[in-house]
């Protein structure tokens, strides 16, 4: 392992990796639980999600570790599994088969981005207001769902939404976890979100929302999983609802990996060497995902805990990925664990990733005002892809309005060019 990993070149012992594995992977283990409880809202037996999840963690884990020899966590991410879900297959009209089938053309072509120079070029030619923005969006959709998922917020006939029954066991339950949540995030004590889970599925147990009685103490079960793993369906490849899909995909995983990778691996290992192999492994994982059954990886913020605790090398990838597997021993207690526990980590989620919102230069209402289109329609639409559409569309319209298109690019005008036909053959149809 020493001499694989070069572990004495990089300043660091085994000793160390393997704490640093041990850090990340409770940093992210909540991912196991969370992911599978929402592509359980595409139709995927909760199950199936989980086995999906950890195996998915597992070959990106190691991926990222003989690829490119660095720290990472590659898992299923927050924010791409519900453009996975409550877009693609909510509202695009595919089923999580089709859907997965996006993912694997996706993953293809994220492949070739990351192979090639492309990622580069796109990099540079889609505006940091675009870019930014889009987390923003997400960040207030996973709160939204989050909030739904409590209880908090609910439907409503006259007003769409409105405030739910603040006396409900779920609410109170859900209130109870989300502070819980915020004290356990506010002062840093390690392994967090997983902490929480656990103290809010027995919160909710006391709100009769939880029965231990029925755990099964039996084994995983790869049942339910068989009618998943390579379940993918291509059925839907010629029509433009599928390609809307897979290119939305792209667009989400080609920046929220570059500026992911960035931060981690230049900014934190100071070893921008690693960059570029770091984003193929990355871009391979999201074919690996879509064979799997679950959506997209990417490297995820958790990163951080790994490499703050001395992780320099992809031995400690190789640990957080072995204790994944070793995850699916506590299947039973997994699949326990309550709506109430989950929804305070997506609402927490959700605001950490407005933080991106101070990367915008609203001084310039050309660069904010797509940009808050992108922000504001994401959550209103319940759709990643219509709301990124709505900025991309706005972009360079804007700027001609105002004599500035020598700030467009060829690929802002293809992009939106592409967004606006799919509108209007959506109005067609």
């Amino acid at each position: 392992m020493k001499g694989v990993f070069k572990l004495k070149q990089h300043g660091t012992n085994l000793k160390k990796e393997v704490v640093a594995g041990l850090t990340a992977f409770f940093s992210i283990v909540y991912i196991i639980a969370v992911n599978g409880s929402i592509l359980q809202d595409a139709g995927i037996p909760l199950e199936a999600g989980i086995i999906a999840t950890v195996l998915a963690s597992l070959v990106g884990c190691f991926l990222v570790a003989f690829i490119a020899n660095a720290p990472l966590i590659i898992v299923p991410g927050m924010g791409i599994n519900a453009l996975f879900t409550y877009t693609i297959v909510g509202s695009m009209g595919l089923n999580y088969m089709e859907a997965l089938g996006a993912v694997i053309i996706s993953g293809i072509l994220f492949v070739i981005v990351a192979f090639t120079k492309l990622s580069t070029i796109l990099s540079r030619a889609i505006p940091t207001s675009l870019k930014e923005s889009i987390s923003v969006g997400i960040g207030l959709f996973i709160a939204f769902i989050g909030l739904q998922k409590s209880g908090i917020i609910v439907g409503n006939p006259t007003n769409f939404v409105a405030l739910g029954n603040l006396a409900s066991p779920v609410v109170l339950a859900s209130l109870i976890n989300l502070v819980i949540t915020l004290f356990l995030f506010l002062k840093k004590v390690p392994g967090n979100f997983l902490i929480s889970i656990i103290l809010g599925t027995i919160v909710s147990y006391f709100f009769g929302l939880v029965r231990f009685s029925g755990i099964d103490s039996g084994l995983v079960s790869f049942t339910e999983y068989k009618d998943v793993f390579l379940s993918v369906d291509f059925g839907k490849i010629a029509t433009i609802p599928f390609w809307t899909a897979a290119f939305s995909l792209v667009l989400v995983l080609v920046f929220e990996n570059i500026g992911l990778l960035h931060s981690q691996v230049d900014g934190m290992l100071k070893a921008p060497e690693k960059n570029g192999k770091s984003l193929k492994a990355v871009s391979i994982s999201t074919i690996v995902c879509g064979l799997f059954g679950t959506s997209p990886s990417v490297s995820t913020v958790e990163t951080a805990a790994g490499i703050t605790a001395g992780g320099r090398t992809g031995l400690t990838s190789v640990v957080t990925g072995l204790l994944f597997l070793a995850s699916l021993f506590f299947m039973p207690l997994i699949k326990m664990v309550p709506a109430t526990a989950i929804a305070p980590i997506l609402i927490i989620i959700g605001g950490l990733m407005l933080t991106n919102i101070v990367n915008i230069d609203f001084t310039d209402f050309t660069e904010a005002f797509p940009a808050f289109l992108v922000i504001i329609m994401i959550p209103l639409t319940y759709s990643i892809v219509d709301g990124i559409a709505f900025g991309f569309i706005a972009y360079p319209l804007v700027k001609l309005f105002t004599n500035k298109k020598q700030q467009l690019s060829l690929s802002i005008y293809i992009i939106s060019f592409l967004f606006l036909t799919n509108f209007l053959l959506h109005s067609v149809g």
